[in-house]
């Protein structure tokens, strides 16, 4: 049974709109006799303004924009994850593992090109939308989605490669090659675009059921926020986090090890994650918990947590058990892990329980949510704020109220951080930032926006080179298709 947040997902969710004007053939779609919508259909009707801003939505579970490139690039490369699999299996996943990648990595070119077809959708639904003769009320909010959508994936092309390509209009196909903005002029057009989002947006509430899963206020303000941290804008930061906190749309309620799970998605732990959909007839899913999974019993068995994650952990921490999979483990579902598993560890917040929902198609279609945003996460960022912003208390409460989520009902597990300097409070919440998110995409960049990542990397006999390792190369087919107008990120 598909859970009710997914229903737009099977309702009106109309494929990959094309830049060639043209939406692929979803068997799960209203088609046309020919099974091809013309792009010109979708902006002259209600109708097709929804299943023009869903296509968005479509795109942020392909392959490109969160299956292997996205998880090579902001897992692999941290301290938390190793390549996993085998040796020898997608080779080029070790470059980023070891910091050897080269521009010429199809992984990267994988990863700008998920990003912006993400970016051209939402560009359509901008520019065009507001022509459609349709409800006012719900063209806005279409639009706000479409923006804070474009957000996101600028977010990750500005973490992943620094300075890239602004787009923000429909482009020809014989338009100009166009040059790489700075990094800062990304981050304002990240900013404009949540804050437009913002002043629209329902909150997560004032939303139908069925609609669950859509761009939210909350969710806007949420990535503002930490597109904010990213910049060393601490009050920003605490303003946002604080009316998330004070919204009354979110709370540390779900158990951690539910987060994870089919019950577990978009409850009130979650501001934003990929919709994932098992439809009787395929095509609504991911291969984000395939390629994680198990090898020899699941899946593929890539970005395993590392021993340096398996050690970071409190003695009796329960989020270590709900994040780590073990060879001989017996799963909350029954199934035992074999013990000749390729790799000691994988990450459990992929797995997929044989008593939730499935495919027919299998573990390449799974109905698992990809969590990109949630309550934890919010409540830490407001935890550093407060501390970098020399209130102390605030930051505490903050930092222990996630502490007291993850020890449950035993008292005696993770006591709560006591008030110490400022240096050692930041010390104790990066550190639970790096425990209570752990596989969960933030990691690298954590260290990097901290400032250290090439000394917790190198200790790791990885080869980050200061300078150079914070940002990817860019991709070299990139780089040709501009005829050199695109340039390469230094060092590389």
């Amino acid at each position: 049974m598909i859970s009710i947040s997914k229903q737009f997902l099977r309702i009106a969710l109309a494929g990959s709109l094309m830049l060639t004007g043209q939406a692929c053939s979803e068997e799960f779609l209203d088609k046309k006799p020919q099974g091809e919508l013309i792009t010109e259909d979708f902006f002259n009707s209600q109708e097709g303004a929804v299943q023009a801003t869903n296509a968005i939505y479509w795109q942020l579970r392909q392959w490109p924009t969160h299956v292997f490139a996205f998880i090579a690039i902001s897992s692999m490369t941290s301290d938390d994850a190793d390549k996993g699999s085998e040796p020898g299996d997608a080779s080029f996943l070790s470059e980023f593992d070891l910091f050897t990648v080269t521009s010429t990595n199809g992984g990267l070119n994988d990863f700008w090109s998920g990003q912006y077809l993400g970016i051209a959708k939402a560009n359509q639904v901008i520019e065009r939308v507001p022509a459609i003769e349709m409800d006012e009320t719900l063209k806005a909010r279409l639009i706000a989605e479409a923006k804070m959508l474009r957000a996101y994936f600028y977010f990750n092309l500005a973490r992943a490669f620094g300075g890239v390509p602004l787009i923000t209009q429909l482009q020809d196909d014989d338009a100009p090659a166009v040059p790489r903005a700075s990094r800062q002029e990304i981050y304002q057009q990240i900013e404009k675009d949540l804050n437009d989002a913002i002043t629209v947006l329902p909150e997560k509430s004032e939303y139908a059921a069925t609609e669950l899963g859509r761009a939210t206020k909350g969710a806007a303000k949420g990535w503002l926020a930490k597109v904010s941290m990213y910049q060393g804008k601490w009050s920003e930061v605490l303003r946002l986090t604080n009316e998330i906190m004070q919204s009354g749309q979110y709370d540390l309620k779900t158990p951690y090890e539910v987060i994870f799970t089919e019950a577990g998605e978009n409850t009130s732990e979650s501001l934003f994650e990929v919709q994932n959909a098992a439809l009787p007839q395929g095509g609504g899913g991911s291969q984000y918990a395939e390629v994680q999974s198990v090898r020899g019993q699941f899946g593929w068995g890539f970005n395993v947590p590392s021993e340096d994650l398996v050690k970071a952990y409190e003695t009796g921490d329960p989020r270590k058990a709900a994040t780590i999979i073990e060879r001989g483990e017996t799963m909350p579902d029954g199934v035992v892990i074999i013990q000749n598993a390729t790799n000691p560890y994988y990450n459990q917040k992929a797995y997929v329980a044989q008593n939730e929902t499935k495919s027919p198609n299998g573990m390449g279609d799974s109905n698992k949510n990809i969590r990109l945003l949630r309550y934890a996460d919010i409540v830490l960022m407001n935890a550093e704020a407060a501390n970098e912003l020399g209130q102390s208390p605030q930051a505490v409460t903050s930092l222990n109220a996630v502490r007291a989520r993850a020890r449950g009902s035993n008292a005696a597990l993770l006591p709560n951080v006591v008030f110490a300097s400022k240096e050692q409070l930041k010390t104790a919440i990066w550190k639970e930032r790096r425990v209570e998110l752990a596989m969960e995409h933030d990691r690298f960049w954590d260290l990097v926006r901290q400032g250290r990542a090439g000394a917790v990397l190198r200790a790791l006999n990885k080869q980050f080179v200061d300078g150079k390792s914070e940002l990817m190369p860019i991709p070299q087919p990139q780089i040709d298709a501009s005829g050199g107008v695109l340039t390469q990120n230094p060092g590389y």
